[in-house]
């Protein structure tokens, strides 16, 4: 199936360690899917919620449609997310844990819906951060080594 991104949360792999990784759809107004059509999300401090037996996409920012006039939507609106009900148990559950959270990581467009792909994630320290950057750091120069050692 053909998968066009519409939105990435690009700061979401570096700001946790992004583990379990769950499709949802989205419930969204006529207005809603044709801005995101045209790419107008920003997944920027957005989160995923479980409330009693639904999973909702908690202030992720979906610009108004430029020809709307007054059916527009509410750009910041709580989005319901559709999710099998095994699912929504398993991240009602996983969320209670200590520092255990859901971040969508992008918005795509899927067989001609519009899917969110959300990840249970559990937050970085400063010095988780530090390492991953000099990991990345030494893996770049151990790369550019081997490049160096075979243009000879």
């Amino acid at each position: 199936m053909d998968i066009k991104i519409l939105a990435a949360n690009r700061q979401a792999g570096h700001n946790y360690f992004l583990m379990e990784r769950f499709e949802a759809g989205l419930v969204l107004t006529g207005t809603e899917v044709k801005a995101a059509r045209a790419g107008k999300v920003q997944l920027v401090d957005s989160y995923g919620e479980v409330r009693g037996t639904e999973a909702w996409l908690v202030s992720a920012h979906i610009s108004p449609y430029s020809h709307g006039n007054r059916q527009n939507h509410n750009p910041v609106r709580d989005r319901k997310l559709l999710l099998h009900r095994q699912e929504i148990d398993k991240l009602l559950g996983k969320t209670r844990e200590k520092g255990l959270t859901l971040i969508p990581t992008k918005v795509y467009l899927k067989g001609g819906r519009i899917k969110c792909e959300l990840a249970l994630a559990r937050v970085k320290k400063l010095h988780d951060k530090r390492a991953a950057e000099r990991a990345r750091t030494t893996e770049a120069e151990a790369r550019e080594a081997i490049k160096r050692s075979r243009d000879r």
